[in-house]
């Protein structure tokens, strides 16, 4: 069957035209629910009246890059929807393309952090405070912002708007094939290996320590314990969405270098490609959740939040209430004073 293909260059969705809808909607729902749950984690993190720890502010900062990415992805899907005819122009072509792949290593340096931050915390609690303090993580966080950015540049000056007269569509690819193969190296060397290693590192050290403790049984801060464990969850639930999408490219690049003798066919690659980019962006929508489920300290600010929500609208309503009684009882004071006279 005849088949699109939607080149993100890195992210590449494969939909049979016979049921493209169900992809598409696949997609919007990843986005819309992404957004929603996104905007709730940054509201608890924002509005709670305690200021963040360290690990809060890289998870705050995680779920922006989040809501960021997962804000762009209806574009793709009306592209799809279109026949993948690019009817919003080079600016939003351009835009969109750098936007999501910004915010893919953003997330991933976003863990790093939070990785490193709970080694120090774990493995050497007793040095480099100075690099676990809250105004630190912000300039570090801030860093990370601009890398993804920096890192987004040859993707930014490669991406054109092609017109194919025959097809009578207008595509939003990378015209340079050179360029883009070494965004896509540059994506599996500096968007996962590097960062995996570091965060492979610092969790093995993590769990050790912990392993160590429970034997020696030593205690630890209840709070710490809840930060480590929802740390590493989030890392397991971030190397299972996102360590097959990028290895998905390996066989392919080893056939080409004559290293794999048998490669599987461009309908398989496409499929497992299509899954396994859905799988990634489907972690954008699973981390609020993991912050609900596993995290007791997000669950403790939000009962707090929700606290603090409470106590205003009741202070509001007596205010209210105080308002009109005591109108209330001037007016009728004032009304029994005249019927006197």
């Amino acid at each position: 069957p005849l088949n699109f293909t939607l080149p993100l260059e890195g992210f590449v969705f494969y939909i049979p035209v016979k049921r493209p809808g169900h992809d598409i909607g696949y997609i919007l729902s990843i986005s819309v629910l992404g957004i929603v749950f996104n905007i709730f984690v940054l509201m608890v993190f924002i509005l709670h009246k305690k200021p963040c720890t360290v690990a809060e502010i890289y998870l705050s900062n995680l779920a922006a890059a989040d809501l960021f990415l997962v804000s762009f992805l209806p574009f793709w899907a009306v592209s799809a929807w279109n026949k993948f005819d690019w009817i919003l122009g080079l600016a939003m072509c351009k835009i969109v393309k750098v936007s999501i792949l910004m915010n893919v290593y953003c997330s991933i340096y976003f863990l790093v952090l939070v990785s490193i931050d709970r080694y120090l915390a774990v493995v050497h609690p007793l040095s480099h405070g100075a690099m676990r303090r809250p105004k630190c993580a912000k300039i570090s966080c801030g860093v990370v912002w601009i890398l993804g950015l920096i890192l987004s540049v040859p993707r930014l000056i490669n991406t054109k708007l092609k017109h194919e007269d025959v097809k009578n569509k207008t595509a939003c690819h990378e015209a340079d094939p050179t360029i883009s193969k070494t965004t896509e190296l540059m994506i599996l060397v500096l968007g996962f290996f590097i960062p995996i290693s570091i965060i492979s590192f610092c969790t093995v050290n993590i769990l050790k320590a912990l392993r160590n403790r429970s034997i020696q049984r030593v205690k630890t801060r209840k709070t710490d314990h809840k930060a480590d464990t929802l740390v590493l969850v989030v890392l397991l639930a971030f190397l299972i969405c996102w360590v097959p999408f990028h290895l998905r490219e390996v066989p392919t690049w080893l056939h080409q270098a004559g290293i794999l003798t048998v490669c599987t066919s461009k309908e398989i690659q496409h499929f497992c490609g299509q899954i396994f980019t859905y799988l990634a962006f489907f972690n954008s929508v699973l981390n609020p959740i993991l912050y609900v489920i596993v995290g007791r300290n997000f669950r403790d600010k939000l009962k707090e939040l929700f606290k603090q929500w409470d106590q205003k609208r009741s202070a509001t309503i007596s205010r209210t209430t105080s308002t009109i009684t005591t109108s209330f009882f001037t007016r009728w004071k004032q009304k029994w004073s005249g019927a006197r006279f």
